[in-house]
């Protein structure tokens, strides 16, 4: 019987072939999550563009209630408030203008003694 077993190599091909084809498996499917890490990491870059170019700026008018006596007579302003406006500029980030800033290089000092 352990003679037979050690004789025995019918599924030794089938076990090589199983590993290498696990193999490609594994290495495909590394490949395949990376392009889908960069796909999703393209659409929210693409998002956050669209909400860089939101443009959030805003302008209200005010309003006043002037006194009225009866019979026509003046007044005077009874209440009022006044508008507000905001413009929005284009901030530093938006639409990845985002810059790296690196100093130049500096020459090393004599040392001091």
């Amino acid at each position: 019987m352990m003679k037979a077993l050690l004789n025995d190599e019918a599924g030794f091909v089938v076990s090589a072939e199983l590993v290498l084809i696990a193999t490609l498996l594994v290495i495909g499917l590394i490949v395949g999550l990376s392009e889908v890490q960069h796909a999703v990491v393209a659409e929210l870059n693409d998002v956050a563009d669209a909400i860089g170019n939101v443009n959030q700026s805003y302008y209200y008018t005010g309003f006043s209630k002037n006194k009225t006596y009866g019979g026509g007579g003046g007044g005077g302003i009874a209440a009022y408030t006044r508008g507000s406006a905001w413009a929005d500029t284009t901030d530093d980030c938006d639409d990845n203008q985002c810059d790296i800033a690196c100093d130049y290089p500096v020459d090393e000092a004599a040392k001091r003694r």
